[in-house]
C-alpha cells in the first residue's frame, strides 16, 4: 500500500447521506443501463496532467479523475466483495457530488470522503 498517498487525507468532501437502498435507487434512476457500486471511505484523485494530456483526456470524453475506496458496500454485478477496496478507471462524469461515473460503472459515494491531487503513477501504486 502507498501509505504516503493514503496517509495524507486531502480535502474533506461530503458524499451522499442517503441510505444504501435509496442511494442505489437514485443511481439506477439516473443511470439505468449501468451497473452501480456503492462505496464508503473513498478518495477522489484529481490526476496531475499537463495541458496537452488534459486536452487528450477531454477529447476522449473523460475527466482527469480516479476514485479509490477502502470499503465496497454493494456492487450490483458482484465484481467486488463487500468490505473490499476498489479503484476506478478514469471518470467520464461526476455529478451531484456523489455519483462518480466511468465508462462501465456508476460509483455512488456514500458518507464522507476526501479529494486530493496525485500523479497517475502514485494512484496506480495503491493496492
Amino acid at each position: 500500500m502507498n501509505d504516503g498517498l493514503l496517509g495524507d487525507p486531502g480535502a474533506a468532501t461530503a458524499g451522499s447521506d442517503l441510505s444504501l437502498e435509496d442511494l442505489l435507487a437514485h443511481a439506477k434512476a439516473r443511470y439505468r443501463r449501468m451497473p452501480c457500486c456503492v462505496v464508503e471511505d473513498w478518495i477522489i484523485f484529481d490526476v496531475v496532467v499537463t495541458e496537452d494530456e488534459l486536452a487528450k483526456v477531454h477529447a476522449a470524453g473523460c475527466l482527469p479523475m480516479i476514485m479509490y475506496a477502502h470499503n465496497v458496500r454493494h456492487d450490483e454485478n458482484w465484481r467486488f466483495e463487500p468490505g473490499s477496496w476498489v479503484r476506478s478507471t478514469i471518470a467520464t462524469e461526476f455529478s451531484e457530488g456523489f455519483l462518480f461515473v466511468t465508462r462501465n460503472t456508476v460509483y455512488a459515494l456514500k458518507g464522507s470522503g476526501h479529494r486530493k491531487s496525485a500523479s497517475l503513477k502514485a494512484i496506480y501504486a495503491i493496492h
